[in-house]
């Protein structure tokens, strides 16, 4: 058994996994919400003259090609390592929003978010996969929301750019700062970035896994390893102990991600409808994606105590019923409220589900799984744009543009009330003093 002197040191060496993947998902977030953030900029754009139909359309592209990149990725990750491809994702997706922001039509411009949704494709599996792995078994939950809370960070800076920015630069300059991680993500990627302890032991390289094990003061989940293969992780996922649980995990994703996208890129332009100048448009905007982060980390905590599936099924329904209440034009007060309500309800709802996922699997097949999970809900990712700018360019009442986000968060909480139970799910460990007793699947 290590040493507490040695524990520490494995703390506080995962801490830079954590940071590196913390880090890579803000700017993942800033690269998918900006486009949301620049809407009301393109709509007005006159050499473009875009329809909100036609803007809809255009914040899919990055998504379908998110749905291409997440699927093909996910697997990519447990047979080439993880490592590897969070370093080749953060290149691809950077040289790409550099080359959006030179796009001469609406549609180039539209081509090359599909070409940069391909990159980002690769990214949230690949952390997801490194931070619960290297996280103690009763912090996995959290940890992974701490990392994730990236994303709606991205979005608060994608936000607060666009209201200082975009009204005296343009919406380019949005996506020239998007090539940020280049400089600021991977040198500390290639340096400090470690692979999986669970991919190098699957791949018969046991001395590299125990050093890093012992590096970073993790207990390496056990392999099967007379059974491991390049393809047994989807094997696992489709055999009859896992089957119900995958195909629910990609719906339940489906419904998440549409809420994520389909507020994230509408928002502001359903508020200005509903009457609000653009920078108040804006900050509610912000305050979506600050009630996402302070939301999921309190969720989070509580999931590593009574458990994944309780937790997200609650935050769906809290999205349902905070998004219906933003048709009845409450005040100020609660009108702010409520959005942040809906930031945890609908992006601190998929990080969980993410969460959810990731402890659900063994580690030989986590990546698989969030990528198939996550390549599913982009699907929904996709819908969500394409619904919103549907219902604005519907003749329907404002109240619409509520009911109809509402919806989904129901059929997600049904969704996750219906998955399976397994004996894989972590049981909280003491923390406080006393020796916790486990078991290993």
């Amino acid at each position: 058994m290590s040493s507490p002197s040695n524990a520490t040191t494995g703390a506080r060496t995962g801490l830079w996994v954590v940071a590196i993947c913390f880090v890579t998902i803000v700017f993942d977030g800033y690269d998918l919400i900006v486009y949301g953030a620049v809407v009301p900029s393109l709509l007005q754009y006159p050499e473009w003259d875009l329809t909100p139909g036609q803007a809809g359309a255009i914040g899919s592209y990055a998504l379908t090609g998110m749905v291409i990149g997440t699927l093909c990725v996910g697997a990519l990750t447990d047979i080439v390592g993880r490592r590897k491809i969070m370093v080749a994702s953060i290149i691809w997706f950077s040289l790409a929003m550099g080359a959006t922001a030179m796009a001469p039509s609406a549609e180039v411009f539209g081509i090359l978010r599909f070409v940069t949704g391909l990159g980002l494709g690769g990214v949230v599996p690949t952390a997801i996969a490194l931070t619960v792995e290297y996280a103690p078994p009763h912090r996995r939950n959290f940890n992974n929301a701490l990392m994730f809370s990236g994303f709606s960070l991205g979005g608060v800076l994608a936000a607060v750019l666009a209201i200082n920015l975009v009204p005296t630069n343009g919406f380019r300059i949005m996506f020239w700062i998007g090539m940020a991680p280049l400089v600021l993500v991977l040198p500390l990627a290639l340096k400090f970035l470690p692979e999986s302890v669970s991919f190098l032991q699957a791949r018969g390289r046991h001395d590299e896994a125990a050093t890093l094990a012992a590096k970073y003061g993790v207990r390496p989940e056990p392999v099967a390893l007379e059974k491991s293969s390049k393809w047994s992780a989807l094997a696992l996922l489709f055999g009859k102990n896992h089957l119900a649980a995958t195909i629910l995990f990609g719906v339940a994703s489906f419904f998440g991600l549409l809420l994520v996208y389909g507020l994230n890129t509408w928002l502001p332009q359903i508020m200005r409808q509903a009457g609000y100048p653009l920078g108040s448009s804006l900050r509610f905007l912000l305050v979506l994606n600050v009630g996402a982060i302070v939301g999921a980390l309190v969720a989070s905590t509580v999931a590593d105590r009574i458990g994944s599936k309780v937790v997200t099924t609650t935050a769906f329904a809290l999205a349902a019923v905070s998004i219906y209440l933003l048709s009845a034009s409450p005040a100020a007060f609660a009108l702010y409220l409520l959005i942040a309500v809906a930031g945890l309800g609908t992006v601190g709802t998929q990080i969980l589900v993410n969460g959810y996922v990731a402890t659900h699997y063994p580690a030989s097949s986590r990546a698989t799984a969030l990528g198939w999970s996550l390549g599913v809900g982009r699907l929904g990712a996709i819908v969500g744009p394409l619904f919103g700018g549907w219902v604005l360019d519907s003749e329907l009442s404002l109240d619409w543009n509520f009911y109809g986000f509402a919806v989904p968060a129901v059929l997600g909480a049904l969704v996750i009330a219906a998955v399976p139970r397994t004996n894989r799910e972590p049981r909280p460990e003491p923390v406080l003093g006393t020796t916790p007793q486990t078991t290993q699947a």
